[in-house]
């Protein structure tokens, strides 16, 4: 047997994208590719403290969290990413005098760090669970860490941050940005380096179009029947959708499993 490393996405490719359940035939192919001896993992732009609970619902041991950041190999984690500081700082610095309101995260947890409330004030609470923090002489040069940054910016005023392209970032919701590692394919390509294996032998499989950074040439690439059509269109193999067991479809399509 060819050992393959399988990367999935959680929403609408292990789950059902309407519910946030997963697919009880995708937890049985999982379950079938373990007991063959492949790696199974989890790759999404997740916080890890968020992943956590999700991976060991659907029985899988092995994470690349945060954006491609994070890893984690049999439970364990192996190393989180911050963001590069120097970017982030001056991301925050031209946010913080512009008057956008500004959310920091400086661990992996729900906390985040705010020296106002204008990032409240300007669009509201976000809609996740977060534990806000507030400390009216925070010096953002003083801060160690930063993994997370979420600036209080319609998508109309984006022009006015003119360092917004500088670090990675993803409109989530509409009245502001996340600044996140979005680079799930590096972490892949870090996790395989960790497992000494061969990226060609990596399979990813996705439906969203964040996940269209970790659809490469040098490995499997497979969408959802579900997916965006730009990652059907780049996709090496157009599954079923997630609903309609597509991930055991592929995976039998394949040979992966009987």
């Amino acid at each position: 047997m060819d050992k393959k490393y399988f990367f999935f996405d959680i929403d609408g490719t292990l789950t059902d994208i309407q519910t946030g359940i997963p697919v009880p035939s995708a937890l049985e192919t999982i379950k079938k590719l373990q007991d063959k001896g492949h790696f199974v993992a989890i790759a999404t732009g997740r916080a890890y403290y968020k992943t956590k609970e999700t991976a060991k619902m659907l029985g899988i041991h092995n994470l690349v969290s945060n954006g491609g950041a994070a890893l984690i190999y049999n439970d364990e984690l192996v190393t989180n990413s911050p963001l590069d500081r120097e970017k982030a700082l001056a991301l925050i610095h031209e946010a913080d005098e512009k008057g956008f309101g500004i959310l920091i995260a400086v661990n992996d947890s729900i906390d985040v760090v705010m020296k106002d409330e204008r990032f409240i004030e300007q669009v509201g609470e976000r809609q996740e669970p977060t534990r806000y923090i507030l400390d009216k002489s925070l010096n953002y040069d003083d801060l160690k860490d930063i993994y997370k940054i979420y600036i209080a910016i319609p998508e109309d005023k984006e022009e006015e941050l003119t360092l917004r392209d500088t670090v990675g970032h993803i409109r989530f919701v509409p009245p502001y940005l996340t600044y996140q590692h979005d680079a799930k394919e590096k972490g892949i390509i870090k996790m395989m380096e960790y497992l000494k294996a061969d990226i060609k032998d990596v399979v990813v499989f996705g439906d969203g179009e964040n996940d269209l950074v970790m659809f490469k040439k040098e490995w499997t690439s497979i969408a959802m029947g579900n997916g965006v059509e730009d990652l059907k269109k780049k996709a090496d193999f157009v599954t079923k959708d997630s609903t309609d067991d597509g991930i055991e479809y592929a995976c039998r399509h394949f040979g992966w499993i009987d």
